[in-house]
């Protein structure tokens, strides 16, 4: 008991951990050479901008600003979740379909994680997971194993897949729009060489998460957690873990689910560009709703379509104008700290913006690589990348940033250029599976009652055997162009 008390005070929250984050940016921003301007512009990798106290201050709130979009997302989210957990259809069909799959719940965790994989690998599925982590932390539980199986599903799931991300436009897709004039890339070769990253990656994970999630089933003692986190996890999710009583689900209940089901095949629909897949079937008459068709969606329209359909699912249940209101608003309620987690998150990159920390770092290890021997340069310029990613966790903002410096280098040093479009795709697919600048791991972490500092103790083993594997399947391409 002592043990268990002591662990769960050495336990920092999300909150103390990006805070402390974005003060060591701040004194970093002092300690770098100071930045050298041309006019009002910087001389890019000249040194940066010291952050002034107000800056670090502001920056959280900042933040706010920055992440308004997925932040009335998750109102939103948190709205409906708690209609649907009104008319208590979710926990009854969980508990069906545990009960349906008695002895064999442990092979909801490869097809699962395979299905957000696709969805990481095409169109960079990431953020857009933060309303299925409640849903997968109360079905695991109810199957025995506990909430962290069901993050580990989403995350390293869908992190798989933006870590080799195959025809992701907000990764592949910017960073070979990235490239200067007369730097080219093979498209083909891009994807092949994603294909085997996202493979790799995702057969480790899966045997990785299979591996813990037996052991939890065999021995609740064998959980990650600790007593703070059960306690929380059961207060949170302990109604669904199955009774052994056999229920069933009525026709209304059965309607309520399908609603639910709709709701999240059509917000992932309307987040797929099919645009860039040159797919037009939506253009002309899915818009009239939200007034951006399928396919053009981002965080606004979602919000309103939760909004939709938990007005339709409210109406279905027959809960009253005043039973809505109160639900829908309780659970928005409940989503506020999540909502403030992320934004914080977020606002340790408005300060390295301001700061200028990613430009110094990437044109300075430019000149670095520049010097080394062949076979270290793929390695590093992954550990190059993997800091960087820390620093920008966004796929689309490191691309920008790094595409048109170090895919010129590689050209100009004989090295594959679609190799170092994927290096720094992989790194940075690497660090969003344990940064605590990702709002998405934060975000879909606290919903899941699971500490980040247990996330990332958990984790952090099998993200370093991902980037060794991925540092080898990279230099492998590497040395056969």
């Amino acid at each position: 008991m002592a043990k268990a008390k002591k662990k769960a005070k050495q336990m920092l929250s999300s909150f103390s951990i990006i805070m402390i984050l974005i003060f060591g940016l701040g004194i970093l921003s002092h300690l770098l050479p100071n930045a050298k301007f041309v006019g009002e512009t910087i001389v890019d990798g000249s040194g940066t901008v010291g952050a002034t106290l107000s800056q670090v201050l502001m920056s959280p709130i900042q933040g706010f600003e920055n992440a308004i979009d997925v932040s009335i997302f998750i109102m939103m989210l948190g709205g409906m979740l708690a209609v649907i957990n009104k008319t208590g259809a979710l926990e009854t069909g969980i508990k069906v379909l545990v009960h349906k799959l008695k002895g064999k719940e442990i092979w909801l965790i490869p097809i699962l994680m395979t299905i957000f994989s696709v969805c990481g690998t095409t169109y960079g599925m990431l953020e857009e997971t933060v309303g299925f982590y409640v849903l997968l932390s109360a079905t695991m539980m109810a199957a025995g194993m506990d909430p962290l199986v069901g993050s580990a599903v989403i995350l390293l799931g869908a992190g798989s897949g933006c870590l080799g991300s195959t025809i992701n436009p907000f990764a592949t897709g910017v960073a070979l729009s990235a490239l200067p004039k007369g730097i080219t890339a093979d498209n083909g070769f891009v994807i092949l060489i994603a294909t085997f990253i996202w493979l790799t990656t995702l057969i480790v994970s899966i045997l990785f998460v299979m591996n813990y999630a037996k052991k939890v089933q065999k021995d609740k003692g064998s959980t990650f957690l600790s007593l703070r986190e059960q306690k929380n996890a059961e207060k949170a999710y302990g109604r669904f873990e199955d009774d052994k009583k056999e229920v069933k689900l009525s026709t209304t209940q059965k309607i309520t689910l399908i609603l639910f089901a709709l709701t999240f095949l059509v917000m992932i629909i309307g987040f797929i560009p099919w645009g860039e897949f040159n797919i037009t079937i939506f253009d002309k008459f899915t818009g009239w709703l939200t007034g951006s068709s399928l396919g053009n969606w981002w965080f606004y329209e979602a919000a309103l379509w939760f909004l939709i359909m938990s007005i339709i699912i409210a109406i279905v249940n027959k809960l009253g104008e005043k039973g809505f209101v109160d639900a829908f608003v309780d659970g928005a309620d409940d989503m506020i700290g999540v909502i403030m987690v992320i934004a914080i998150a977020r606002g340790a990159s408005v300060l390295m913006a301001e700061t200028h920390l990613d430009n110094y770092i990437i044109f300075n290890a430019a000149d670095f690589l520049r010097k080394l021997p062949e076979l270290a340069f793929v390695p590093l310029n992954y550990l190059l990348h993997v800091v960087l990613s820390f620093l920008v966790p966004s796929s689309s903002g490191l691309a920008t940033l790094s595409t048109p410096i170090i895919a010129p280098l590689a050209a100009e040093l004989g090295y594959s250029v679609e190799v170092s479009i994927m290096t720094m795709v992989a790194a940075n697919g690497l660090v969003n599976l344990i940064t605590p600048t990702c709002g998405a791991i934060m975000g879909g972490l606290a919903l899941a009652k699971v500490e980040y500092s247990t996330w990332f103790k958990w984790a952090i083993k099998l993200v370093i055997v991902i980037g060794l594997l991925n540092m080898f399947v990279l230099s492998l391409f590497s040395l056969l162009v």
